[in-house]
Order: C-alpha cells, then sequence, then structure tokens
C-alpha cells in the first residue's frame, strides 16, 4: 500500500548531498587555478574557455563542450531527466534517451564528485549564439532580428541549464565566472556578475547554495592577498551567500578545503543568525519622515 512520499529527518541527513555554488572574481585572479586545489581523481573539468594552460599538467578529466546544444546535453547526462517535463522539452527523459544514444552508460558519472564548470560567462555566449538563431529572436511583423526576443530566450535556456545541473543532488557544481565592477548614476560602486542579459545574473544567487567572491584584499597594514568571500554582510560589498552556514566571512582561497568545510556537521540556529541591536539607532518617525534618536530601553 502506498502512502504519503513524506522523508524523514533521518533519510534526509542520510542522503548524499552535493554543493552547488558559483565562484564570481576578476580576470586573473586565479579561478580555473582552484582545480589544483580540489582531488582530481573525482572531479570532472567542464572547460568552455579552452583556458586550461593555468592548469596545465592538472591530472583530471575534462570535457570541452563548443555548442550550447553540446551544453544542454552534457547537462541531462550529468543529472538525469527531469520528469515534469515534455518530450518535447530538452532535460526530458526524452532528451536524456537520445543523449544516452550518443554518449552511452551515464555510469562512467559515478566516479565524479565534483563538476567544474569554467566558465558561466563562456556557456552565457555560446547560449546567446544559439538563441540569435532562433525564431523568438527575430519580429513576426518585419522578420527582422529582435534583440528583446533573443534576450528573452537567453534567460529562460541560462535559468534552465543552471536550475537542471542544481538538481543533481549526488554531486558538487561549481560555476566559475567573471564579477565586474560597475559604477551607477551616481557614481556608487557596486559588482555583478559577467552574462549576457540581466536575468540570468539577478537569479542565479538564489538558485544555487553558495555565492563566493574570489578578490584581492587589500589591508591597512601588510601585502595585498587573495581570499573568498563568503556572506552577504560584507564591508565590500561583494555579491556573496553562504547558505551552509558554515563558513566565515573571509575564507583561505582553496576550493578543496571549503567544501569540507561546508560538509562539516551544521550549527545551530542560534549561532547562524545572530543579532545586536545597536545602543543608540536613528530611525524615520512614521509621520513626518523626520529623523528621530532612538535610544534603547535599559531598565533604568
Amino acid at each position: 500500500m502506498s502512502g504519503l512520499p513524506i522523508i524523514s529527518a533521518d533519510q534526509r541527513m542520510a542522503e548524499q548531498r552535493g554543493i552547488k555554488g558559483v565562484i564570481l572574481g576578476p580576470s586573473g585572479i586565479g579561478k580555473t587555478s582552484l582545480l589544483w586545489s580540489v582531488d582530481p581523481n573525482s572531479t570532472l573539468f567542464f572547460d568552455l574557455e579552452a583556458g586550461d594552460l593555468a592548469v596545465e599538467g592538472w591530472p583530471g578529466d575534462t570535457i570541452r563542450p563548443r555548442t550550447w546544444d553540446e551544453c544542454r546535453n552534457f547537462a541531462v547526462f550529468i543529472g538525469g531527466p527531469n520528469p515534469a517535463l515534455r518530450d518535447d522539452q530538452h532535460y526530458s527523459q526524452a532528451h536524456y534517451n537520445a543523449v544516452l544514444q550518443k554518449y552511452g552508460d551515464p555510469g562512467v558519472m559515478a566516479k565524479y564528485q565534483s563538476i567544474f564548470v569554467d566558465s558561466i560567462t563562456v556557456a552565457g555566449r555560446l547560449c546567446f549564439q544559439w538563441c540569435k538563431g532562433q525564431p523568438q529572436a527575430f519580429s513576426e511583423k518585419t522578420g527582422k532580428p529582435d534583440l528583446r526576443g533573443a534576450y528573452g530566450l537567453h534567460g529562460q535556456e541560462m535559468i534552465a541549464w543552471i536550475t537542471h545541473l542544481q538538481h543533481t543532488r549526488g554531486k558538487n557544481v561549481w560555476f566559475v565566472g567573471i564579477l565586474d565592477e560597475k559604477t551607477d548614476d551616481f557614481n556608487r560602486r557596486y559588482y555583478t556578475p559577467q552574462i549576457e542579459g540581466s536575468k540570468t545574473g539577478l537569479e542565479l544567487p538564489g538558485i544555487v547554495d553558495q555565492v563566493i567572491s574570489m578578490v584581492e584584499v587589500k589591508p591597512e597594514e601588510g601585502p595585498s592577498y587573495r581570499a573568498f568571500i563568503c556572506q552577504t554582510l560584507n564591508p565590500w560589498g561583494y555579491p556573496a551567500k553562504d547558505r551552509s552556514g558554515r563558513l566565515t566571512m573571509v575564507e583561505e582561497p582553496h576550493l578543496g578545503r571549503l567544501m569540507e568545510k561546508i560538509h562539516q556537521p551544521g550549527k545551530p540556529a542560534a549561532e547562524r543568525l545572530s543579532f545586536e541591536r545597536p545602543e543608540k539607532v536613528t530611525e524615520a518617525a512614521p509621520a513626518t519622515g523626520a529623523p528621530v534618536d532612538m535610544a534603547m530601553n535599559t531598565g533604568a
């Protein structure tokens, strides 16, 4: 007799879960070289940039997709089919079956615990190149190219690709991308992933578990150094997120040890979420909007 498919806490905690994250950093900071910090026997290098000079001699396995179709085929081969999709959709059971006929036994992926995708920036370019040739990228009235349609399709395609890899529960998947520094109309500095279109960059942090900025930190005294910025609340404004609750604001730029730390037993909620109210806060008055000093009640 079948019942409600409830997953117990013991079953959930016993499941093998992979980490899904994105590492963003400026060009030349050493993102690709992070491969040297992971186990080459259990890591598959998803090389989109053909920039493996930085890891020349790294003894791990590599795949080199050159088209967007190959990117999607590898994604469904790695992650399996999505049973919620129709047969005419990518990542469906029909797509998976077709890919198996092309690539063979999916058991070859069993040896890999981590997939290192370098880079999501280039994946976005391949996707956009493909989108510009699709019917949605042309005006129905004039038949001329319509970039709005191309960008709309691009956002859908990229989010579907990233989401499918995100649901590959048993493997770690790390996307690497370029971090751009920009200024707004008020000359305020901010950081954003370098990806075609805006939809992917905006939604990516909400899909993955970890958002890490790999940057150069310049202390007031002493030489600068490279580091992972891992927490949303950081004084530099770098994009960062730690869904595990196990990372400090600044971690050493070593991907292997970072994953070991994330896989450690979780901290209690009281330790993960802290709140310290300042002794004196300035807030806006409800009626006038004028600043009002609100001193904390100390019981005196």
